[in-house]
This record gives structure tokens, C-alpha cells and sequence, in this order.
């Protein structure tokens, strides 16, 4: 009688997250809970500042104009931050900028305490904001590669997506509480104190120096990841699919005016986390990814499968389905992240890690800065609802063109492509060295403690 129950639990317990990473390494784990507070306190600012836009202008276009403020800096610092990345310390481009977001913070505080708080503060902190990821990301993702073993770069994708859902979900609910009752200042606060324990945190990740031959940033450097990326179908893939989902189908800018339009504004602090709420239910259930060899499918499933829900999030009058759609957008954006993430971290050389971390940044951070700006125009121009629908289905269009003329993605196979083989064989070199040289070292302590004695 036991055993179908034992049976039962067992298929439950495969569903969920892979711990191996957590168990694996002490920097993941030190990142994971870092990186949680840093998203809790990013996500709770993430509302506060759009609506303190839409109360201080009342107008879509100037709340998506924010993304248009942001898009160059983006661009910019991230193609910068990659190669940075892949020249110096990576542990101290993450230390630097996350006090640098903190001090960001200070100054959306500060605005927010004044009797009447100015509009242009705001687009110049978001442009900053910008700035300073752009540099840093390129850092955080090219460090997972190195700190994670080959084989459990899905779970470490799994557990850093659940992570961010938990900040994602916790800090809208925060965030509209917040804002609700007490005003933007205390939500803003709540930011401040959240980076100040965060840099505490990455004062205590391992060192992670770049390689002793690695050339100083420059423009020639960037040239070369970005050729590298063009030359390989898959990760060129796994860059525009996504780029295009976030371009079409990113309506989170026009939320407070979709709630407003269904006679809903309880339920704006909801848009926000339904998308997470998605994800993080995926998350949960993410053990089966870890057995996944076809990761190109899952980064075009996923992304169409976000385009079919943003379309039905905007076609639905009643606010129960449009929440109910957006979580399953969440669902689907993060099933085709573990694909992009898995690939990246699976087929690129550990010397253009950074650099094409830097593309990266690009891929998923443009895509949203100008989907804001496009929902802003079209809600202007169609009306709200009209532009979700419509940016759903040219997602949909998007991804579906993009796999025909990119099948190779499609194809890939982490146990035969041969980035991937060659990643492998790269890490398990790299590790064996280190593995000698320190017993070369315990040998010569040995020998010099003996010839002491």
C-alpha cells in the first residue's frame, strides 16, 4: 500500500527545484540571498517611481518615456560593462555599482521628501539606474558560469529565476501597500536600506580575477564578442526572440492605466505581480528542466507562449482573466529564460564570457525599455487594451518567423553541440589545473614544515 504513495511523492519531489547548485558552491549562495534583497528593494522602487510619473503628469506617453531615457545608457554602459567584466575583478565591478544603485536610491528619497518633488529628477535617476546596470549584469552573469559546475547551469538558472520571482512578488505587494499609505518617500526607504545590506553581502563574495593575459576594455574587444555572436546561429537566436517578445508584448509601463480602464485600481499592485506569481509557480516546479538536453525549445516555446498571453490579457474585460493571463506570461517569459540562460552559460568560451554577457544585457534589457515606449505611443494613439492585445500577437508573428529563419536554435542539443562540449572541456581543464597547483602548494608547505622540524 506503500507504494504508490511512495511512488507519488517521489514524481512530486522531482518536480521540484534542483538544489545542487546551493549545495555546490559557497558564492552561489551568497549571491542567491544577496541578489534577493537587491531585487525586493529594485521592485519596490520599480512601482513607486512609474506612479509617482503618472501623478505628477497623468500622461501614458511621459511614464513611457522613462524607457526612452533609459535605452542609451543601457546600450552604452552594457557593452561597456562586458568588457569590463572579462578585464578586471568581477567581484569588485559588482561591489562598486551595487553601492553606486544604493546612493541612486538616496536621491529618489531625497526628491520624494521635498514639498513639492520635481519630474526631471526622476528621468535622470532612471538614466543612472540604467548606467549602473548595464554595468553590472554583464559581471553577475559571467561570474555563474565560473561558480557553477557545466552540468547544473539549468537548476542555477531555475534557482536564480525563483529568487527574483520572490523579490518580484514581495516587493510590488510592498510597494502598493506602501505607496498607498504612507507615500513614495517610505517606499524609497525601503530601497535604501535594502542596497546598504546588499553591498554588505557582496563585500564577502570570493575574489573572481580576470585571467592574467586579458586585454584592457576596449571598442576592438566589444567587435570581437559581438562577431562571435554573430557568427554562432543559436545564441544570435536566443538574442532577437527575446528582443522581439519584450519589444511587442512588455505592457507593464501602462499598467496603472489598464487597471484604471477596468475600474480596477486595487488591482494595479496585482498586474505587477502576476507575472511573477506565474514564474515563481514554474520555478517551484522547474525539476524537470535540469533533465532537458533541447534548451533552443524552450527559449521559443516560452517566448510564444508569453505573446499568446499578453494578447489574451488584453483582450479580457474581466480583471480576474487579465491577472490570470499575465501569470502565465510570467510562466512562459521564464521557461525561455532557463533556455537563453542555459545555452549562454553552456556554449560560451570563459574569455568572452563578460563581453557576451554585455549582448545579453541588451537582448533582455532593450527589448523592455523600448516595449515601454511602444505601449506608452500605442495606448496614446488605440487605447490600452488595444495596445496590449495587438503587441501580443506581433510577438507571437515575431518568434514564429524568427525559428524559420533560425532553425539551428531549434536543433541545439547540449549533450552533442559542439560550443557546448567545448565549454565543458574548458571548465574541467581549467578545474584540474586548479586542482594541482594547489596540491603543488600543500607539497611545498609540507616539505618547508619538515625542513623546519
Amino acid at each position: 500500500m506503500s507504494s504508490p504513495l511512495a511512488s507519488l511523492l517521489a514524481r512530486l519531489t522531482a518536480l521540484l527545484p534542483d538544489p545542487a547548485p546551493w549545495r555546490s558552491s559557497r558564492d552561489f549562495r551568497l549571491l542567491w540571498v544577496q541578489g534577493l534583497v537587491t531585487y525586493f528593494g529594485s521592485a519596490t522602487a520599480m512601482i513607486a517611481l512609474p506612479l509617482q510619473i503618472k501623478e505628477l503628469t497623468g500622461s501614458p506617453l511621459a511614464v513611457g518615456a522613462m524607457g526612452a531615457v533609459e535605452l542609451v545608457p543601457l546600450v552604452v554602459f552594457g557593452l561597456y560593462g562586458g568588457a569590463l567584466a572579462d578585464a578586471v575583478d568581477r567581484r569588485k565591478v559588482i561591489l562598486w555599482t551595487e553601492a553606486g544603485l544604493g546612493l541612486i536610491a538616496v536621491l529618489l528619497l531625497v526628491d520624494a521628501l521635498l514639498p513639492e518633488p520635481m519630474l526631471w529628477p526622476l528621468y535622470v535617476v532612471a538614466a543612472g539606474v540604467s548606467a549602473l546596470a548595464g554595468l553590472q549584469r554583464p559581471a553577475l552573469d559571467s561570474l555563474l558560469a565560473r561558480i557553477v559546475p557545466h552540468e547544473q547551469q539549468t537548476a542555477a538558472a531555475a534557482l536564480n529565476s525563483l529568487r527574483w520571482q520572490i523579490g518580484s512578488i514581495a516587493g510590488p505587494a510592498v510597494a502598493g501597500l506602501v505607496v498607498a499609505y504612507a507615500g513614495h518617500a517610505p517606499a524609497y526607504g525601503v530601497t535604501v536600506v535594502c542596497f546598504t545590506v546588499s553591498v554588505l553581502m557582496c563585500r564577502r563574495l570570493s575574489p573572481a580575477p580576470a585571467a592574467h593575459d586579458a586585454e584592457k576594455p576596449s571598442l576592438r574587444g566589444i567587435a570581437e564578442g559581438a562577431r562571435y555572436a554573430w557568427s554562432r546561429p543559436v545564441l544570435l537566436g536566443t538574442y532577437v526572440i527575446d528582443l522581439a517578445a519584450m519589444l511587442f508584448a512588455f505592457p507593464n509601463t501602462i499598467f496603472p492605466f489598464l487597471a484604471d480602464e477596468l475600474d480596477a485600481d486595487w488591482s494595479l499592485g496585482l498586474m505587477y505581480a502576476a507575472g511573477s506569481i506565474g514564474s515563481l509557480v514554474l520555478g517551484l516546479t522547474s525539476g524537470w528542466t535540469s533533465k532537458v538536453r533541447r534548451h533552443g525549445l524552450l527559449v521559443a516555446g516560452g517566448a510564444a507562449g508569453w505573446g499568446l498571453a499578453i494578447a489574451a490579457a488584453g483582450w479580457f474585460g474581466n480583471v480576474w482573466l487579465v491577472l490570470l493571463c499575465l501569470g502565465l506570461a510570467g510562466a512562459g517569459d521564464m521557461l525561455s529564460g532557463l533556455g537563453r540562460a542555459t545555452i549562454w552559460n553552456q556554449t560560451i568560451p570563459e574569455e568572452l564570457r563578460g563581453r557576451l554577457a554585455g549582448i545579453e544585457v541588451l537582448s533582455y534589457s532593450v527589448g523592455p525599455q523600448l516595449g515601454q515606449v511602444r505601449a506608452g505611443a500605442m495606448a496614446g494613439w488605440t487605447g490600452t487594451r488595444a495596445a496590449v492585445w495587438t503587441g501580443g500577437v506581433a510577438c507571437v508573428a515575431s518568434v514564429g518567423l524568427l525559428c524559420l529563419a533560425l532553425p539551428r536554435l531549434l536543433a541545439y542539443d547540449s549533450a552533442t553541440d559542439e560550443d557546448s562540449l567545448r565549454r565543458k572541456a574548458q571548465r574541467e581543464g581549467a578545474q584540474r589545473e586548479g586542482a594541482q597547483r594547489e596540491g603543488a602548494r600543500e607539497e611545498g608547505t609540507r616539505e618547508e614544515a619538515a625542513g623546519t622540524v
